[in-house]
């Protein structure tokens, strides 16, 4: 299957209205010019609730992105098995957020802070996306925008160990963030996000994650070729060769 073709994938969750926005102000959102196919965003969220509040953020975040014209996927990790608990991590959940990475171009990650860190939900999506699937690296050279929601006052814990990671996994991690303090009043009864600061500041990062994209997508092989990686391949070449001339 070509990376740019859709999968077929039964943990996206769809977003509801879409095209509804009412917290946004349209006239002072700038859209940018696209040139190529829409940018692809994935968004991971770090909580299991009926009622997740980093869920709630993402898909405000996917209908912005969807606004400026990218295309969006959210994944579900409702059944996504611990790092390890699966022999070979041989489970569908994981197939299928490991094709969502390798498809994407940029992400978002979203976690509420739980005894000051990220969740558990949250680090697992995480741990099972590898930096190298053989000759695939999944996460490497893609945008990253990082947020989180806390159910008391703001606090950067969780977003500058999304940073972290994001630095680990060899993604380029825009400089904007959102954290969203009490979340459980930002949010109206049927989900949506109240006109605030706090969303302003999710349009923000939304936008300048979109801007990142655009500018790095083209430069990603140049980003990201390494001495190291390229001394590594003419070794295993090496080697290669030798066992081929000791058979032949």
């Amino acid at each position: 299957m070509s990376l740019l073709e859709p999968i077929p994938v039964p943990r996206l969750r769809e977003l509801p209205d879409p095209d509804v926005l009412p917290s946004l102000q349209r006239e002072h959102l700038q859209l940018p010019v696209i040139d190529g196919h829409p940018p692809r965003i994935l968004l991971l969220y770090g909580s299991l609730r009926e009622r997740s509040y980093s869920r709630l953020a993402v898909e405000e975040g996917a209908r912005l992105l969807q606004l400026m014209g990218a295309e969006t996927r959210i994944f579900d990790p409702g059944d996504l098995p611990l790092p390890g608990q699966v022999a070979d991590d041989d489970h569908p959940a994981v197939h299928e957020l490991r094709a969502l990475s390798v498809w994407s171009e940029g992400q978002v990650w979203c976690s509420p802070e739980r005894h000051g860190q990220i969740t558990g939900v949250m680090k697992a999506q995480i741990d099972h996306l590898p930096l190298t699937m053989g000759g695939v690296r999944p996460t490497q050279g893609r945008t990253l925008a990082v947020m989180q929601v806390s159910g008391g006052s703001q606090s950067f814990n969780a977003v500058n160990t999304l940073r972290l990671l994001g630095r680990w996994m060899r993604m380029v991690t825009i400089p904007n963030q959102s954290s969203i303090a009490k979340a459980w009043q930002e949010f109206d009864d049927a989900g949506r996000m109240r006109a605030s600061p706090y969303y302003d500041r999710i349009v923000d990062v939304m936008e300048e994650l979109v801007r990142f994209t655009l500018l790095t997508r083209a430069h990603v092989p140049a980003l990201t070729d390494r001495y190291s990686e390229r001394r590594s391949a003419a070794d295993r070449a090496r080697i290669e060769f030798a066992r081929n001339a000791a058979a032949g």
